[in-house]
């Protein structure tokens, strides 16, 4: 790996990113040009980058406020389709990792990891290899085929549900963007294909044919 490679590191907690750059910052083919707390952070600080300020890849955390690493994944790629990124994250959900897989992140990355991964993930990454312990990939392989299935029973995506589910009750869009981690800008789309995929015309038949179908919990 001739060169340093540029990192930008992506968390809203201050320490992890403090103790990523610490340690990054100790390995010789690493340097880190930037950080951010949260999606929509990084992505405004990377339109502000000319060509030869960009990083060539990005650690970015899953679980953020604003816009998550999902989120953020998906805008970055879509704007910068060259960028690499590795998902690092505490949370080994099957549908987590297949959300981050699916928005174009190169490598899904635990917490928990040894340094030494965490190094060979970002090599990985950084020559479009993607990086993988044993359990990430048996998560993303039961994540893809439980989403295969809830969707033939229902025509509804998990996360769909999730918002349907909020919406019969009585959340408002911003109370279901900060229960689900996720921007009002998904939160609306989500709401635009439920009411397509239902063919239902607002948000009160939504809740009723949530109700109808049997999803909905009654309180004791």
């Amino acid at each position: 790996m001739s060169g340093k490679v540029k990192v930008m590191i992506v968390d809203d907690h201050d320490m992890v990113r403090m103790g990523l750059k610490t340690y990054l910052m100790l390995e010789p083919t690493f340097h880190v040009i930037g950080e951010a707390g949260n999606g929509e952070a990084a992505l405004h600080h990377l339109r502000k980058l000319d060509e030869s300020g960009m990083p060539d890849l990005i650690l970015m955390d899953l679980m953020m406020p604003v816009m998550n690493g999902a989120e953020a994944t998906q805008a970055i790629m879509k704007e910068f389709p060259a960028m690499k990124i590795v998902m690092l994250t505490s949370f080994l959900e099957d549908d987590l990792v297949v959300q981050a897989i699916e928005a174009g992140a190169v490598s899904y990355v635990l917490k928990t990891v040894s340094a030494e991964e965490l190094i060979y993930a970002l090599q990985g990454a950084y020559r479009g290899m993607p990086v993988m312990t044993g359990d990430v990939s048996q998560a993303l392989t039961r994540g893809i085929r439980q989403r295969t299935a809830r969707e033939s029973e229902s025509g509804l995506t998990e996360r769909e549900k999730e918002v349907l589910l909020l919406i019969a009750e009585g959340k408002t869009n911003k109370d279901i963007g900060e229960e689900l981690h996720i921007s009002i800008k998904t939160v609306k789309t989500h709401v635009s294909n439920l009411l397509m995929k239902c063919e239902m015309d607002d948000r009160t038949q939504l809740a009723i044919y949530a109700h109808r179908q049997g999803w909905v919990k009654t309180k004791d």
